[in-house]
């Protein structure tokens, strides 16, 4: 990270609005335009317009919440004027890792960042009845609680909205110094003190958009699987969503860091109040660097920190976790490779392939143990918990291997079977040669099942797609 360049800009509305109407239909709570319309909501926030969309609605960009540097975020009061929800929500300020962008490519290239991020995103299907209640699923974007965006082009919900009939949310929240280390000017947990005031919203206002408030399931992968995780832990997490659904989730990196997160804060020095956000996003590397020495968890090292709000001392999470287990239902799992990602990306260990002879032995065995020490052995332990406790838990491998592929079943390989298109994963090899019309075959049918799980909190036993995927009641 030390060769990373800031990604910070002043706004996050740097293209124009597009695709509306010059009338606006005036329509009831609940009530939906037609296709060719301008969609129009009237939700307690307010009279929110959206955009049609092929199949799907969107309204994009919403915000749920303003917020003052370093301080917890306070709900956006309900608009007098018409809120244009027609542009991406911006991009938390973050360090660009070219590690990563040699891989996934310009991910930010429709999105600007600003340090007023706190947005969220609302697609629904264009044919939605009044009367139907759909599931909401709640997507919380990952990147080791440093990087990403709810609005990404790969996480792009349309897909999966219309063939399942889903209201998708897509939340954006602060990130990395910003939202994640406690230190003398700034308290720990805002992005979570975010995320929570994104769900109240949704709580508030979702029925205008044909979703059922009493029927959210919260989606996350990687830091934002470990978020929802850490959200679960908190008072109010039963009243604000009913399921998770956690993709790998690095809950094997999260505790025990009270001493490195000592060191990260120290490492921060005192900050100008009048400090751009580019100034702020530049002391990451510092930061990041005083982490180094602390194991395996120095690899995410910013992240929620236990016994500061809304989180329990670290010695209670456990008996957390089982008490609002006969009221969440969870579906987690991981990738059978997940490490192989950052095995691939990083010279650190990319060379170790490269060693004549034992290079491949080597880096299989280095893979495996690192993917089940932090992803696939507490995934595993966080549904059998789940269980025990009296909740319905469901754990999930991914054996994809994308031919021509030197990523194999790795982190990410999961995410395009549920969100993107063909063009916005096409800048990526993780993919290799694979076919998409197959790929995105095998996608609908994992679509289905976990729009399933949104909608009822159950799946079988036990369901194999010999090559792809197996998930197993716990």
């Amino acid at each position: 990270m030390d060769s990373a360049s800031p990604r910070v800009g002043t706004t996050g509305y740097n293209r124009p609005t597009r695709g509306l109407a010059e009338a606006t239909l005036h329509l009831p709570p609940k009530t939906f335009p037609p296709i060719n319309a301008t969609p129009t909501f009237h939700a307690p926030a307010g009279r929110i317009i959206g955009r049609a969309d092929g199949p799907v609605i969107r309204a994009t960009g919403i915000r749920y919440a303003r917020v003052a540097r370093f301080r917890p975020p306070v709900a956006e009061p309900a608009a007098v004027a018409p809120v244009h929800a027609t542009a991406p929500a911006p991009a938390c300020p973050q360090l660009a890792d070219p590690r990563v962008d040699q891989v996934m490519g310009d991910l930010f290239a429709a999105l600007g960042f600003d340090e007023d991020c706190l947005r969220l995103s609302i697609t629904l299907p264009a044919d939605a009845r009044p009367d139907e209640q759909l599931p909401v699923v709640v997507w919380v974007h990952g990147g080791s609680y440093v990087s990403g965006a709810g609005d990404l082009a790969i996480y792009d919900p349309a897909t999966w909205v219309a063939e399942q009939r889903l209201v998708f949310v897509a939340v954006t929240y602060r990130l990395g110094l910003f939202g994640f280390l406690g230190t003398a000017y700034a308290p720990p947990n805002l992005g979570l003190l975010d995320l929570l005031e994104a769900l109240r919203w949704v709580q508030r206002n979702i029925a205008a958009f044909g979703g059922d408030a009493q029927l959210v399931t919260l989606l996350g992968h990687s830091s934002g699987g470990d978020a929802i995780a850490q959200l679960m832990l908190t008072p109010e997490a039963t009243s604000l969503f009913r399921r998770v659904m956690l993709h790998s989730a690095p809950l094997g990196l999260t505790r025990n860091r009270s001493h490195m997160v000592r060191a990260m804060a120290a490492a921060v020095g005192p900050v100008a109040p009048d400090a751009s956000a580019e100034e702020i996003v530049a002391l990451e590397a510092a930061v990041t660097k005083a982490a180094r020495w602390h194991g395996l968890k120095s690899g995410m090292p910013f992240g929620p920190e236990y016994g500061a709000a809304p989180l329990p001392p670290e010695t209670e999470i456990d008996k957390g976790w089982a008490a609002v287990a006969p009221q969440i239902d969870v579906l987690i799992g991981a990738t059978a490779e997940e490490t192989r990602f950052f095995a691939v990306i990083d010279p650190t260990f990319s060379w170790i392939a490269r060693l004549p002879g034992l290079g491949g032995l080597l880096m299989r065995r280095l893979v495996g143990f690192s993917s089940h020490r932090i992803y696939l052995d507490t995934a595993r332990t966080f549904a059998a918990r789940h269980a025990r406790a009296g909740g319905r838990a469901w754990r999930f491998v991914l054996t994809y291997q994308p031919p021509g592929s030197a990523f194999g079943a790795a982190h990410v390989v999961d995410l395009p079977l549920l969100l993107g298109t063909r063009a916005s994963w096409a800048a990526t090899p993780l993919l290799g040669t694979a076919d998409w019309a197959e790929f995105n075959a095998t996608g609908r049918r994992v679509r289905q099942l976990w729009a399933d799980f949104a909608r009822t909190g159950r799946l079988p036993d036990r369901v194999e797609i010999p090559g792809v995927l197996l998930v197993e009641r716990a």
